[in-house]
């Protein structure tokens, strides 16, 4: 069956379906460039409990979650919101001179050791949170994880197992176009790469300033998230059963660099959650995940295996300087349709060898994307990026009018007619802004590039309308979330070492009999 049949049969109704949700990181930062160390403001509420603001791997680090909307518009009016209160947060005295740092690669970063690690309360669950960060820091230094970005969490209704993964299937085959069109990660503060090798070059005089010249988006290149110990698993795509299995090998064979590390330190503190390969499921990085809302108490395999894949999440988009939250939404509108591009397409069967080319894919795009004739691998082949990237993009002209005809207007056509006048003006992309804004504006400084940013993007949150009301609302939300983490402490009846051989025993990976 063709894209198009398969489009014909995908009815308005299940269009108008479609949601989507964000999760998005961010430093904080002070005005000079570096790493904010205070604590997570407690005006914020409770990282462990908030629904809508938390941490990611670092007490410095935000991470702001929406809730499941209808429209792209819906969607970035929420995240608009949460980042308002923020900013006003960060009005405080204890905070007056941070702001929330507006790329993907970090500010200027202190000593690896001396980055701080997210801190969620006496709980047995929060210790667990800041364990496992600490094992993150052990396995691939804490610079790394400081790294930030976007998910985007997806769903069309009606879809099943088979379907989600064919998805993700395609999406990992033709990954290389967002990395294209949206990489804003073309350089790096020196200070992220120190002690390392790093290949990249400086730009123009400032030596704390290094970049790659046709780079699109580091932070989803060897530089980034990646992870030697997981480059060896083999995972499949090809069905949830083989994705499973694999992620439940990763989650209980030992692996003896990390046996090494050992779980705890001389003096008993503990280094990681466990010594095997992985730790949980989300130290599983990829460009994307099948996920599935949780219950209580249980784990994520669990739920994917007992109940089935209930949304995708796309964890390859970077911040986008330009934008004040991070993301436009004439880039939400095309990722729904690039999603839907990959559900629809033909999806074979992955291999080791494909695989392996989608990986040489993602690197070669990431750190070289807009290099004249750049060419890729497809089907063993060689193709170039740019003609593969206009293929795709051609064929999503019909699911574009189909989205605008289920949902009124003509705003994914223009989304999609953006992405084309794009593949034509390389120069315009994200990341040669960047590049173009650091060299003209701010002698090669990126550090001196993404301050104004982030100050620029703080003073728009700052003065857009927020209203008593609005106010008073996000400080109940914040307050209620500290309750909440007190109730959960004050319920604990387990130790934390039994609390956490019962949340990783290997049963509470597999599907009730």
């Amino acid at each position: 069956m063709s894209l198009a049949d398969r489009l014909r049969r995908l009815s308005a109704a299940r269009l108008q379906g479609m949601r989507r949700g964000i999760e998005k990181e961010s430093l904080r930062a002070l005005s000079d460039g570096t790493l904010a160390s205070t604590p997570h403001p407690a005006a914020l509420g409770a990282p462990l409990t908030h629904p809508h603001i938390t941490t990611d791997f670092s007490e410095s680090q935000l991470e702001l979650i929406t809730g499941v909307h209808a429209t792209p518009d819906a969607c970035l009016d929420e995240l608009t919101r949460v980042h308002q209160f923020v900013v006003r947060t960060l009005a405080q005295p204890a905070h007056r001179d941070e702001s929330l740092w507006a790329g993907s690669m970090p500010c200027g970063l202190p000593p690896d050791e001396t980055i701080p690690l997210g801190r969620y309360g006496s709980s047995n669950i929060g210790r667990a949170k800041s364990v496992y960060r600490m094992g993150l820091g052990h396995r691939y230094g804490r610079r790394m994880q400081t790294i930030s970005g976007i998910h985007y969490n997806w769903s069309l209704p009606g879809l099943g197992n088979d379907e989600h993964f064919a998805l993700i299937r395609n999406f990992r085959r033709h990954a290389f176009v967002l990395l294209w069109l949206f990489g804003a990660s073309p350089a790096v503060c020196a200070s992220f790469v120190a002690g390392r090798e790093h290949g990249l070059q400086p730009l123009g005089a400032d030596a704390g300033s290094l970049h790659l010249p046709h780079a699109t988006s580091l932070r989803m290149g060897r530089l980034g998230y990646q992870s030697e110990a997981q480059a060896s698993l083999a995972v499949s795509y090809n069905s949830l059963e083989r994705y499973a299995a694999t992620l439940q090998d990763a989650l209980t064979r030992p692996y003896p660099p990390y046996e090494k590390i050992g779980l705890r330190n001389l003096g008993g503190e503990y280094n990681q959650l466990a010594t095997t390969l992985l730790q949980i499921e989300n130290e599983f990085y990829g460009l994307i995940r099948p996920k599935r809302v949780i219950r209580s108490g249980e784990r994520p395999l669990h739920a994917l295996r007992e109940r089935g894949v209930e949304y995708i999440e796309v964890r390859c988009m970077d911040l986008d300087p330009f934008e004040p939250v991070g993301i436009a939404a004439g880039t939400m509108r095309f990722i729904d349709i690039f999603l839907l591009h990959c559900l629809l397409a033909d999806s074979p069967p992955d291999t080791p060898a494909e695989i392996a080319a989608l990986g040489r894919n993602q690197h070669h795009t990431a750190t070289h994307g807009r290099e004249p004739g750049l060419v890729l691998e497809r089907d063993g082949a060689p193709v170039r990026l740019v003609d593969w990237a206009g293929e795709i993009l051609a064929d999503c002209a019909p699911i574009a009018a189909a989205l605008d005809d289920a949902l009124g207007g003509g705003a994914y056509g223009r989304a999609l007619a953006a992405a084309q006048a794009a593949l034509a003006a390389p120069q315009t992309l994200p990341s040669a802004r960047v590049l173009a804004a650091m060299g003209r504006d701010f002698a090669g400084s990126h550090i001196a590039f993404m301050r104004a940013q982030s100050a620029q993007a703080h003073r728009h949150l700052t003065d857009l309308p927020w209203s008593a009301a609005q106010q008073a609302a996000a400080e109940a939300q914040a307050q209620a979330s500290i309750a909440e983490q007190r109730r959960i402490e004050a319920a604990d009846t387990l130790d934390f070492e039994s609390f956490r051989q019962a949340y990783l025993a290997p049963e509470g990976l597999a599907v009730a009999a």
